[in-house]
């Protein structure tokens, strides 16, 4: 687990337990659109409360799985800006489309993770249920017109439709900020270790069942192109991501 992955989830459990124990503090950290003046704050707080068991569960299961390959293309402090930004702009989105609704989770901030995880790896594909196998970019365009058809017919079932369609528009603006200001050659490179070369020199010594599921295919593909094609065929963000995975003690220095 990444080291801003981690962290998100330690606070979202933790924030839920207080909830449990304190549950008169949730009216005080929600975000209640109409009062954005009042409780500037619940902008953010907002994003670690929770309705239930089942609420933080998905929610820290996605950002469990999405998280921390997104982490590691963007690196740790570009990650908690896109995590953060995707879940304020879920706020944002809820505030102009519906108004009335308060809303509580991380889903908005989430869903940006998620939106990220297809702009880089559209082609990736998310077993939902651990069963049924799609792309990760027909995902994105699956849950938006399913939230875009629930939230203009009323949000049946509580769900804040508008905070994840706001998480991914956060996220999707925030990428390409970044690719626009830094430079998509430059972005790419500063993403590279700077010992990442010396260290793809061990790259047979890459175990890929000691991999996370989320990164395992990912892996095994760029070791079947390293054995087709050389180390020298690979592109600038798969030296980064597969140097990752060199294990610390045959890294050459």
């Amino acid at each position: 687990m990444t080291p801003w992955v981690l962290r998100l989830i330690v606070a979202n459990v933790i924030v839920f337990f207080i909830e449990l124990t304190a549950p008169a503090l949730v009216s005080g950290l929600a975000f209640v659109p109409t009062l954005i003046l009042f409780r500037p704050w619940t902008l953010i707080t907002y994003m670690f409360l929770h309705a239930g068991m089942t609420h933080i569960l998905f929610n820290m299961l996605g950002l469990y799985f999405f998280g921390p390959r997104v982490e590691e293309r963007l690196g740790s402090q570009r990650f908690f800006v896109l995590y953060m930004l995707s879940g304020i702009s879920g706020g944002l989105l809820s505030f102009l489309l519906a108004p009335r609704a308060a809303i509580v989770g991380a889903s908005g901030a989430v869903f940006g993770v998620m939106l990220a995880f297809a702009y880089f790896w559209p082609r990736d594909r998310i077993y939902i249920w651990g069963v049924l196998p799609v792309e990760a970019r027909v995902l994105v365009v699956i849950t938006t017109v399913l939230a875009l058809y629930s939230g203009l017919r009323g949000s049946a079932g509580g769900v804040a439709d508008f905070a994840h369609l706001g998480g991914y528009a956060g996220a999707f603006l925030y990428v390409k900020w970044l690719e626009r200001h830094s430079g998509t050659k430059r972005f790419r490179r500063r993403t590279l270790p700077a010992a990442a070369d010396t260290r793809l020199a061990n790259w047979r010594k890459v175990d890929p069942r000691s991999v996370h599921e989320v990164n395992r295919d990912e892996v095994n593909r760029i070791l079947d192109k390293i054995s087709r094609s050389g180390v020298g065929s690979l592109t600038t963000q798969e030296r980064t991501f597969l140097s990752s995975f060199v294990p610390p003690d045959d890294r050459v220095s």
